[in-house]
């Protein structure tokens, strides 16, 4: 072996044990007994659409030993990590990596000619890679370029949000995405120093927000806590695609498949809420005399509610204190009026973003 080529190896040896270092999947014992009851078959087929280092990934091939995993993920530098860790694991031959954003869901099956799968998992928060690589702006708690992409090649970034969005819409976007109380005097005051002093630091937006949020009025941490994690979700455009996948998920999984989906805020969890409870009720006036049989519930509940983690887990993960779980099985074929409705794209999302997001905008976050 040349020089070269054993550098190479070396790095990449190096990277995968790395990934290993700084990786803990969340909930990870609770996720494989949700979704592995459902991959217990030959050619059994178990989507992660949000694969980060593989995790949870590799729990659920180990323990299924016939189904093949297909890992999503947008960002390269972790699809390559992921793979490394397969092939050190010996699970590389029933591994699909592809590099993706998880609401491309349909076409992403369509291109590998699977129809219906048995089960599938998304894990929405920052995969540990996002998170200690410091350089990628996604913290407030280091100094860093304000990037705060997942997938770099991507052309709308967390800077060009900040330089360019309008007060209004900066405003909407700290309010809905982050829940800050304080969003318009936070916009208001971008907007107003933003040519003289152009924001391209996570220190400089942090020492801006500390600036403009009273004393009086901090929930416990850092003020700018909820200003950071609304501009990565607009960013990434991740509510928009969580809403529009999770359709996507339905019409593609097999009687008896799995959704299992952990969130990590509010708002994430108000989604995925909202689209479980759709299948878990009678969808059928509360006065009718008789339920038609197409109107019974078509999810079963997996989870009594979300699960959390306990004081264990959240000790030696720390990150796995926010988290919210929940599952469910598809237990009979969707009603066809389900079917119908799920195939149309929605025109806009619950809080109607699409009408004060322009079209540059959007496309910005498309690869």
């Amino acid at each position: 072996m040349d020089g070269v080529a054993m550098e190479s190896t070396l790095t990449e040896g190096n990277a995968v044990r790395r990934a290993d270092t700084i990786h803990k999947p969340v909930l990870l014992s609770e996720c494989v007994d949700l979704v592995v009851p459902a991959l217990g078959h030959k050619g059994a087929v178990v989507v992660d659409c949000t694969l980060g280092l593989a995790g949870h990934a590799i729990a659920f091939l180990k323990a299924a030993p016939e189904a093949t995993l297909i890992g999503i993920d947008r960002d390269p530098e972790a699809l390559r990590l992921a793979t490394g860790r397969m092939e050190s694991e010996g699970l590389s031959d029933r591994f699909v990596p592809v590099h993706a954003v998880f609401d491309d869901f349909g076409e992403v099956l369509g291109a590998r000619s699977v129809d219906k799968v048995d089960a599938v998992f998304m894990d929405l928060g920052l995969s540990s890679l996002q998170i200690d690589e410091t350089e990628r702006g996604f913290s407030y708690s280091h100094d860093a370029l304000l990037d705060m992409r997942m997938d770099p090649e991507q052309d709308l970034d967390a800077k060009r949000v900040l330089a360019t969005y309008s007060a209004q819409e900066l405003e909407h976007v700290f309010r809905t995405y982050g829940e800050e109380r304080f969003s318009r005097q936070i916009a208001s005051r971008i907007v107003r120093t933003r040519d003289d002093h152009p924001l391209t630091m996570s220190s400089q937006l942090t020492a801006l927000v500390d600036e403009v949020v009273p004393r009086s009025h901090r929930p416990a941490g850092n003020p700018a806590k909820k200003v950071f994690q609304a501009l990565r979700i607009e960013v990434n455009g991740e509510l928009d695609k969580l809403a529009s996948t999770l359709p996507q998920i339905a019409l593609h999984l097999s009687v008896g498949g799995r959704i299992v989906v952990e969130s990590y805020h509010s708002l994430e969890d108000r989604t995925v809420k909202s689209f479980m409870s759709k299948g878990l009720k009678v969808d059928a006036p509360p006065d009718l005399p008789v339920v038609p049989a197409d109107a019974m519930p078509f999810f079963r509940a997996l989870t009594r509610g979300a699960v959390k983690a306990d004081d264990a887990e959240i000790e030696s993960n720390p990150r796995s204190a926010s988290v919210r779980l929940r599952g469910v099985e598809l237990i009979r074929p969707l009603p066809r009026r389900w079917v119908d409705k799920w195939s149309d794209p929605p025109d806009v999302d619950s809080r109607g973003k699409e009408q004060h997001m322009n079209d540059s905008h959007r496309k910005a976050r498309r690869r």
